[in-house]
C-alpha cells in the first residue's frame, strides 16, 4: 500500500489528476499493489476564499507522504506570481526538492520539429538544481532617494559605475543568486549516480565565462566530485552553447546537470524537441523526504472543464512518481501505455488523432497499461 498525496490545483489540474490516478491505479492492479490517496485542497480557489496559500497544518500534513502528485497552479483572479511562489515554490523548498527531474525522451509516434531526427536521437535526462540560484527571493526594487538596505548593491554601483544609487539612478532593481558548495555537490552527486545507471555520460552547463564567482563555484565542485566518478565521461558547456546544440545534436546528450535558472529555460527548449508541453513530466525530488511529481506546463484556466486537456505529461509525471517509489517495471509499462495510444491515435486534439476527450485518452492507456501493450 502506497499513500499518496494528491494536489489537483487550478485550471485543468483536477482533471488531468483525475486520469493520472485513474492510470497508477491500473499500474497497481496490474502489478499487485495498492495506491490510498489523500486530497489536498490547495489552490486559487482557497486562496480567493480565504486568502491561505499553503499553511503550516498543510505542510506538516504533506511530510507524512513520500510523494506528491501535483496537477497545476495559475488562476487569472489572482496576480501572477502569488500562486507560483505561494504554493509550488514554497513546496518546493519546505521540503527541500533540491533535484528537479526532467526527462527529454521523444516517444514512439510523435513528431519533433527537428528535422530528420527520431526517438533514437531524443533521448536524454535533465537535472536541475531547484533551491538555489536566482530563485532564492533575494531582490527588490528602489526608487530614486530611497533607502537602499543593501550595502553591497550602493559599493557595487559605486565603484562600476560611479554612481550613488540613492540619488543619481532614476530607479533600481536587483536579484541576487545564490549557489553554495554544497547544494551544487548534492545535486551533482545526484546526476552522477544517475549517469552510472544510464551511458555514463554527464554534462555540466553553467554561464561561467560572465558569471565567474557563483557558477565558478558550480565549476569547482563539479570538477571536485567528478573526481570520485572516473567511469563518467564529463564535459562543462555553456548555457547559450548547450541550447544551439540541444537542436543541431540533441543525440550528442545523456544526462545533463545545471543550476536551476538554466535548467528552468533549457527543459522548456527540451519539451519543444520531445513534442510539446503536453508530453513534458518533472519530478521535484527529496531522495529522504518528500518528493513531488507534476507535469511541467500550466492550469490553462480558459479550458478547464472543457475535457480537452492533454493528460500525458501528467500520466508521464505518474510513472517518474512509481520509479520513485521503487515499482520500476509499473512505471515503464506506464510508458509503454502512453506510447501506444499514441500510435493508436487515441490522442487529444493538441497530437491529432482522433482527439478524443482527457477522460477517453487516460481511460485508454489505463486498459493499455492493464492489458500490458
Amino acid at each position: 500500500m502506497y499513500k499518496i498525496a494528491a494536489i489537483g490545483g487550478d485550471g485543468i489540474g483536477p482533471e488531468i489528476v483525475s486520469e493520472g490516478k485513474k492510470v497508477l491505479e491500473a499500474a497497481g492492479e496490474k502489478y499487485n499493489f495498492d495506491i490510498q490517496w489523500t486530497d489536498f485542497d490547495i489552490g486559487a480557489d482557497r486562496y480567493l476564499a480565504t486568502k491561505k496559500l499553503v499553511t503550516e497544518d498543510d505542510l506538516k500534513e504533506l511530510g507524512r507522504f513520500k510523494a506528491i502528485y501535483f496537477g497545476a497552479i495559475g488562476d487569472e483572479r489572482v496576480q501572477p506570481g502569488v500562486l507560483e511562489k505561494g504554493i509550488l515554490l514554497a513546496l518546493r523548498f519546505h521540503f527541500d526538492q533540491f533535484v528537479n527531474l526532467r526527462p527529454i525522451r521523444l516517444l514512439d509516434g510523435v513528431e519533433t520539429p527537428l528535422t530528420g531526427k527520431g526517438p533514437e536521437d531524443i533521448d536524454f535526462v535533465v537535472i536541475r538544481e531547484n533551491t538555489e540560484d536566482f530563485y532564492v527571493g533575494i531582490g527588490s526594487r528602489f526608487r530614486k532617494h530611497q533607502k537602499i538596505e543593501l550595502d553591497v548593491v550602493r559599493d557595487i554601483y559605486n565603484v562600476k559605475f560611479g554612481l550613488d544609487v540613492t540619488s543619481d539612478a532614476e530607479e533600481i532593481a536587483y536579484q541576487i543568486g545564490v549557489v553554495t558548495r554544497e547544494g551544487s555537490r548534492r545535486v551533482q552527486t545526484y546526476a552522477f549516480d544517475l549517469a552510472m545507471q544510464r551511458k555514463k555520460k554527464l554534462t555540466s552547463v553553467d554561464k561561467a565565462n560572465v558569471l565567474s564567482d557563483v557558477y565558478g563555484l558550480w565549476r569547482d565542485v563539479f570538477t571536485e566530485t567528478a573526481k570520485k566518478y572516473p567511469g563518467v565521461t564529463t564535459e562543462f558547456t555553456f548555457v547559450d552553447a548547450i541550447t544551439m546544440w540541444f537542436v543541431k545534436n540533441p543525440e550528442w546528450f545523456d544526462v545533463v546537470v545545471t543550476p536551476n535558472m538554466f535548467g528552468d529555460i533549457i527543459t522548456d527548449l527540451g519539451a519543444m524537441i520531445q513534442g510539446g508541453l503536453g508530453l513534458a513530466p518533472g519530478g521535484n525530488i527529496n531522495p529522504k523526504g518528500t518528493s513531488m511529481f507534476e507535469p511541467i506546463h500550466g492550469s490553462a484556466p480558459k479550458y478547464k472543464g472543457m475535457g480537452v486537456a492533454n493528460p500525458i505529461a501528467t500520466i508521464w509525471a505518474g510513472s517518474l512518481l512509481l520509479d520513485h517509489l521503487g515499482e520500476h517495471k509499473a512505471a515503464a509499462a506506464v510508458v509503454k501505455a502512453i506510447e501506444t495510444s499514441i500510435r493508436d491515435g487515441v490522442v487529444t486534439k493538441d497530437l491529432g488523432g482522433k482527439a478524443v476527450s482527457t477522460s477517453t485518452a487516460g481511460s485508454y492507456i489505463a486498459e493499455c497499461v492493464k492489458k500490458g501493450t
